[in-house]
């Protein structure tokens, strides 16, 4: 690239590259009228964020989707900078010296607390830690789950706890057509466990799962989905919801669930019951300290003055005796240093993607966010492209009245080259793309999708020897 071309180009770091990142990229790469080049950072080798390391083993099609991201990073104007983390390999100082917009695509990466008693018992673990390790993320691969309990808890109702349960109530079988990781599938082959509560604190109307995730718990191989009749009848104000408007995926919800209540031979080995209208209290550890049960109280709902149903508790209450408590009531953002960030909702204190001083008010020019660390942990994979078209309307409209940063030095080789001294095993999107063919190769002998590399030096190591490979050396 001349030096000429280079003062053309406009150009942005992304920090992140999951879903929402890698739609960031494609809406700029649109904007025919102006040339973006994008450099992603990300602190792992792999790209895809939650992707690879968040999408449950057994949903195979939603992972798909990642053709879609190789196809942006085809682009001659991107570039991967894996196992690179904002805040130690590269600062905010660095990316004001080399980039004219910066893009903080990084999203919730920690689980909500119940705050209540027992939480920080042996046995007690969120969700999070649970689906990175299956799913081989490097920085869980060694975390321990003791599968020996017959009876688990899982507090909450979104697709992540039904993600959670099915995995817990698969079959060997079942997992083996997975990517779901060695040690986990080992782990799991060894479970003992044979009752899965999933416990949500309203009703089944205001459940977050989806149709499709509540519909595939009724079609495991070896276990049973159960509800309670008295916990899927409606409540006044949900009948009342119904007639008044038409929603058929809500309806086709209770449907799916009322069928989960009548009477079933017990000819599986396993149950999962989905439990409604239910809160845990605390969790009660033995004298060793571990979970050894939770303490529930059964719940009501009630009408808002702004028209939404809230659960309230009632003077019922009830023990279930589970060795394991996995939460999962929400996620929240980690701050980014020297990034403003909004505490109590737990994102990067924004306006439609425009980073923005607390104190002043006023948009931090070049600074912007898209995906959960921008709007907060809603939405599906696809939710991303249009928040991400979004933040994109934003940077034009501010390259057209010039709020940008002004770099002192843009060519691509000078970061290149940083990164190189601070960082030199940083993995491109070539290597990616090689791990993840050699991914593929090894799950095909065992007829599996893909044996995932869940340890860096291993990932480094097996890219180095296909290089050698390649070279012939």
């Amino acid at each position: 690239m001349t030096q000429k071309e280079n003062d053309k180009q406009i150009r942005v770091a992304v920090i992140g590259s999951g879903p929402a990142g890698f739609y960031a990229a494609e809406h700029l790469f649109k904007k025919d009228e102006h040339n973006f080049s994008v450099d992603m950072f990300d602190k792992l080798p792999t790209p895809h964020g939650l992707v690879r390391s968040g999408v449950a083993p057994d949903h195979q099609k939603i992972k798909s989707v990642t053709r879609v991201y190789d196809k942006i990073a085809s682009n001659e104007n991107f570039r991967f900078f894996g196992l690179v983390e904002y805040g130690v390999h590269i600062t905010i100082e660095d990316l004001k010296k080399h980039y004219h917009i910066v893009v903080f695509a990084t999203g919730a990466q920690t689980d909500r607390k119940m705050n209540i008693p027992g939480e920080e018992l042996q046995g007690s673990h969120t969700a999070t830690e649970f689906v990175a390790w299956y799913n081989g993320h490097p920085d869980y691969r060694d975390y321990k789950f003791d599968l020996s309990q017959e009876k688990v808890a899982i507090v909450g109702v979104g697709n992540v706890a039904v993600d959670v349960a099915r995995i817990l109530c698969r079959t060997e079988t079942e997992l083996m057509e997975t990517d779901i990781a060695d040690y986990a599938l080992e782990a799991l082959k060894e479970s003992n466990v044979k009752e899965v509560y999933l416990l949500g604190r309203r009703g089944p109307a205001q459940a977050a799962f989806t149709n499709p995730e509540v519909k595939e718990l009724g079609n495991l191989d070896d276990a049973h989905a159960i509800t309670h009749a008295q916990e899927v009848e409606l409540d006044e104000f949900t009948r009342e919801l119904l007639e008044n408007k038409e929603d058929r995926s809500l309806v086709k919800k209770i449907e799916i669930l009322n069928s989960y209540s009548e009477d079933i031979e017990f000819e599986k080995s396993k149950k999962l019951h989905i439990r409604f209208l239910v809160s845990p209290l605390e969790i009660i550890g033995d004298e060793g300290g571990k979970v050894k049960a939770i303490k529930l109280v059964k719940n009501e709902l009630y009408k808002t003055d702004d028209g939404s149903l809230r659960p309230r508790a009632t003077d019922e209450t009830e023990e279930l005796d589970v060795g394991l408590v996995f939460r999962s009531i929400g996620y929240h953002g980690v701050p980014l240093p020297e990034v403003p960030f909004h505490e109590k909702w737990g994102v990067i204190h924004n306006e439609k993607g425009r980073v923005i001083d607390p104190d002043s008010g006023d948009h931090v020019h070049g600074f912007y966010s898209t995906g959960w660390i921008k709007r907060g942990p809603t939405g599906v994979i696809g939710t991303n492209k249009q928040d991400s078209g979004e933040t994109v309307e934003c940077i034009i409209e501010d390259i057209v009245s010039g709020k940008l940063l002004s770099p002192e030095n843009t060519h691509p080789q000078l970061i290149a080259d940083l990164i190189g001294e601070r960082q030199p095993n940083y993995f491109s999107y070539e290597d990616w793309l090689r791990l993840n063919e050699l991914e593929i190769s090894k799950g095909a002998e065992q007829g599996r999708p893909r044996i995932k590399y869940t340890r860096i030096e291993d990932m480094l190591n097996a890219v180095k020897k296909s290089d050698e490979a390649a070279n012939g050396s």
